[in-house]
This record gives structure tokens, sequence and C-alpha cells, in this order.
């Protein structure tokens, strides 16, 4: 089978090369945490000193990194990837970055024979964990067929939405509708609150007809619990808003509701909680109102 190395364990990135060991692929890891690398190592996981030899060893490389200076900087930067990579490599970043570091990646790695795909992902840790993410990528349609058997080791809806940059420009429309709509949901469970009505009863009695989400779902009851342990964190969130504002400033074009949601975003920053989930923007609707809900 394909060697493949995997780079950015964290939240996401562990469970996602857990199951590509499960489904069998000798795994190379790098991360800047020891103690995540050992506990993959222990799973059966090589482990190389930086992305360059990870690079060197593997017929595929896997990024699951925070933002788009880290992956210029794992990809490009000294002992990167580009240094070790062998021309028929297969790289593919499940980070979430700007569609802009997307092409220029995919640029200087075509120059060296080497095929990327820009293919971030949606699902939480928990579609990570169950290998059910949904995975949007751009790049080839060569190299999305080379890829694919190895993404469906870690995703379940896989599309391939066009040329490089494609992936990252859906994965900037999935947090604008993933952030907007846990807004709303904030905004309804405090209005029943404040109303004197069961937001918990709400909640079970809208998942039944047109507003059922997934975010009403799973965020609605972390939010009801006040359960705010990071699936994904508000910080890391707030960057990927960064990202959807600052392409569309790019491309002239007005996004209020993602403009408003940042700010509230920014509002909680602000308060030390973007360690939390970003679900934890009830807590300033709670703040906001004066209720509770846990």
């Amino acid at each position: 089978m394909q060697r493949i190395g995997f780079i950015g364990l964290g939240i996401m990135g562990k469970p996602m090369a857990r199951n590509l060991l499960k489904a069998g692929y000798p795994v190379v890891v790098h991360n800047r945490s020891r103690a995540t690398t050992e506990e993959l190592t222990a799973e059966g996981a090589g482990v190389a000193e930086t992305p360059g030899a990870i690079a060197q060893q593997s017929d595929v490389v896997i990024t699951c990194l925070p933002d788009s200076p880290d992956v210029e900087s794992v990809v490009l930067g000294n002992e990167g990837v580009l240094a070790g990579a062998q021309s028929g490599m297969i790289y593919i970043d499940a980070s979430t970055i700007a569609p802009t570091t997307a092409q220029k990646v995919y640029t200087a790695l075509k120059l060296k024979g080497v095929d990327a795909l820009d293919a971030p992902v949606s699902g939480g840790d928990i579609g990570a964990q169950q290998g059910t993410l949904s995975i949007m990528v751009g790049g080839d349609e060569a190299a999305f067929q080379r890829a694919l058997p190895i993404l469906q080791a870690i995703g379940k809806n896989i599309i391939h939405v066009g040329e490089a940059g494609a992936g990252q420009v859906t994965k900037a429309c999935n947090q604008i509708v993933v952030s907007l709509t846990i807004q709303a949901v904030a905004e309804a469970l405090t209005f029943a609150k404040k109303s004197g009505v069961d937001p918990a009863k709400v909640r079970a009695a809208l998942l039944g007809g047109f507003a059922h989400s997934r975010i009403l779902e799973v965020h609605g009851q972390r939010m009801l619990d006040g359960n705010f342990q990071p699936g994904f964190k508000l910080n890391l969130h707030r960057k990927d808003m960064n990202i959807v504002l600052q392409t569309g400033k790019e491309l002239h074009l007005p996004l209020f509701g993602s403009a408003q949601i940042t700010e509230l975003m920014d509002a909680l920053l602000a308060q030390g909680k973007g360690e939390l989930d970003n679900s934890a923007l009830i807590t300033l609707y709670e703040m906001l109102a004066g209720v509770t809900y846990s």
C-alpha cells in the first residue's frame, strides 16, 4: 500500500492519522507535540523529525495545520515537504487556509512533479474520529482519482469541486453556513429561555421540522449542557472567518452576516474564550439576555 506521511496531529489530525493506520496504510507522522507523536507510534506509526524527512519516505503526504503561514512553512520552508518531495508524490492539505495560499503551494509542488490537492474537511472531531468527514477537494482531476482511496479512509462525502484553491473556497462557504447557523441556534434557544419556554423541548421540536440541522443537533445540545470542550475551537473558527472576509474583500463582495458573526466571535475572544468550542457563542447571548441554560 502507499506509504503516507501525516503532519499535524491536533484535534482533527490525530484521529485522521489513526483511521489511516486502521485502514492498513503504513503511516509516518510528524508533530510539534512529542506526546501526541508517541501516542500514534505506540499504535504502529513511524516518526520523522522534519517535514522533508516525511516526504522522502512517503508516496503521499497529508498536512492538517492551523493556518496559511503554517502550511507555507511546512511545505515551502527549510527542510519542508518540497525539499524532500520526489516526482510522482501526492500532497494533500486537509488544513483550512486561504485559497491563494493553496494555489501558491500547488504551483510550487507542480514544478517538482508533485500533485497537490487542497482538501479541507468538515465534520468536527466526531467526524474525524468516526471517519465520516466531508472532504472538499481542489486540484487536478487525475490527482483526485489517485488520492480518492486514501480520502475514503478518513471521510464519506468526498467531492472534487474544481481546480487548485476550489476546495478552500468551498470550506470558506462551509464556515459561513456553520457560523451563522450557530448564531441562529444560540438566538433561538435564548429567545425560548427568555420567553419562559423550556429550550430543551424547543430544540426537540425543531429537530423534527424544517429547522433541523446538524448544528442544532450537536451544538444545540452542547449549549443546553454548557459543555464547551472543543470539538472545533472558537479561535480557529475566527481564523477561518478572517479568510472569508479577506477573500470577500479581494472579490469586492459584501458579506454582512459573516462580518457580524466575526464581531461576536471577537467579543468572546476578548473574554478569553478562544480555546472553547465554537458553540460557546451561546455564553455571549446568556450574558446579554441575563439567562443561563445549565
